[in-house]
């Protein structure tokens, strides 16, 4: 019961450090232009642009066999990339529970969110001087602006308990998630109209695929400026205020694992949250794919589907958020799996070189694509002990990028045991249905309780 108490006590004082209304709207609006600033990122730089420079670049470099040797290691050109993407991932993984048990420890927040996001803001407009055969280069940028990316967000994250009410978050994530995408879509329309017209305007098409990616690292740095302002520290306990060590860092993350066990529902939320987003990000990743391949679309086709999905998503993302206010974040995100799954499930079903039909997909995943994701970030942070954001948004990270091998995977053995691209997009309806079982399991209001948080009256 003590325990209980005190997490009880905590809460109530994270409560009366949100401080009056006009502040707290204040720290929220600086906190969604992180949203803003970060996600041209992810849209410019990692879905459309610097694979396939990056792999030319490589292809310039390798020898007659077609193979590159970073560190004496034989690697086909054409892998390049995605091997760069996978080290990324897999030392993000490793540093970004360091990072938060850091910033738990110390209190300082909002100094690691700069120094991570000027790294890769950096990193990523570094990318200009990616050219002729320096693949190299390409690649150790690319891992230092992605470890970067997913060290901030999981700091950005970890902000949301403490600039909200428990009754505003699913609000405030909707709204960050709908500055995301409507930056990446405009940024993106601005660089694919200077990639398209790169002739009318007097440049290569490898200076203006240079500047597209320089042109987000400076997006990214420019419009953090607004955060690192906006966003005030809050004071962490007497007698966890202490100087965090590499391996202190270690120690804490396998406490963090260790206490999780105690929090058997958040585990499962977890759990369900691990398979129903890594089957959204394999839509994503993998969505060109299929239409190209299984569907023989045209560049022009999947490109302008990107766009729409960016474009919608926000308008979804503010839409799920209103229905989330009436009927609860669980309910609408999983009705929002029922929405995913119809919709993969409809893929299946798309005529061959039909171009309406595949907008018409990109028009269900946008409307919920925002949403789910935005409201997945809201109601974990009810089921999150105070004090500790940081660590657990870290785990909630790491059940995103590290598992985020299983959707590929599945697509691709569908596509190697059928030879058909419809299976494979429809094998990813199982990632939906079974984050939605364990979902439906979660008593969130319980779960809320269990770590010594107030729920909102609608959860």
């Amino acid at each position: 019961m003590g325990a209980v108490a005190e997490r009880s006590g905590r809460q109530r004082a994270g409560t009366e450090e949100l401080g009056d209304v006009r502040e707290r709207r204040r720290e929220q609006r600086g906190w969604y232009f992180y949203d803003w600033a970060n996600s041209v990122f992810s849209t410019s730089v990692l879905t459309v642009f610097l694979g396939p420079y990056l792999t030319e670049v490589t292809k310039a470099a390798a020898d007659a066999d077609g193979y590159v040797h970073p560190l004496g290691i034989p690697v086909r050109a054409g892998s390049f990339f995605p091997y760069a993407v996978s080290a990324s991932v897999l030392l993000s993984v490793l540093v970004m529970p360091l990072a938060a048990a850091f910033a738990d420890r110390t209190g300082r927040k909002k100094p690691l969110l700069g120094v991570s996001a000027y790294l890769g803001a950096a990193a990523t407009a570094g990318m200009y001087f990616l050219d002729g055969d320096r693949y190299l280069l390409g690649g150790v940028l690319l891992v230092v602006a992605n470890v970067s990316f997913a060290v901030s967000v999981v700091l950005y994250h970890a902000f949301l308990p403490q600039i909200s009410t428990p009754g505003e978050r699913d609000a405030v994530s909707s709204r960050g998630w709908a500055f995301g995408y409507a930056a990446g879509a405009l940024v993106l329309v601005a660089n694919l109209a200077l990639f398209l017209g790169h002739d009318a305007l007097g440049v290569t098409e490898s200076v203006a695929v240079r500047i597209c990616l320089a042109s987000a690292g400076l997006w990214w740095a420019v419009f953090t400026v607004v955060p690192l302002l906006r966003l005030r520290e809050r004071p962490v306990p007497q007698h966890t205020a202490v100087r965090v060590s590499l391996g202190q860092g270690f120690g804490q993350l396998a406490d963090t694992f260790r206490e999780l066990r105690r929090y058997p529902l958040t585990l499962l939320f977890l759990l369900a949250y691990l398979l129903y987003n890594d089957g959204i990000q394999t839509v994503i990743t993998q969505a060109s794919v299929y239409g190209s391949e299984g569907l023989g679309l045209d560049q022009t086709t999947l490109i302008g589907a990107i766009l729409l999905v960016q474009v919608l998503a926000v308008a979804g993302a503010l839409l799920l958020g209103r229905l989330a206010a009436r009927h609860g974040a669980k309910r609408t995100i999983l009705g929002s799996l029922v929405a995913w799954t119809v919709t993969v499930g409809a893929g299946y079903f798309l005529p061959r070189e039909e171009p309406v039909w595949f907008y018409a997909l990109a028009v269900g995943i946008g409307l919920v694509l925002g949403g789910s994701q935005a409201l997945s970030r809201s109601l974990f942070s009810h089921l999150v002990p105070a004090g500790k954001e940081a660590e657990y948004f870290a785990l909630y990270e790491i059940s995103d990028r590290g598992t985020s091998w299983l959707g590929p995977l599945v697509f691709g053995l569908a596509y190697q045991l059928t030879g058909d691209y419809r299976y494979a997009i429809l094998s990813l309806v199982v990632f939906f249905a079974l984050g939605f079982v364990l979902l439906a399991r979660v008593p969130v209001r319980r779960a809320a309780a269990a770590v010594g948080n107030l729920p909102p009256g609608r959860i």
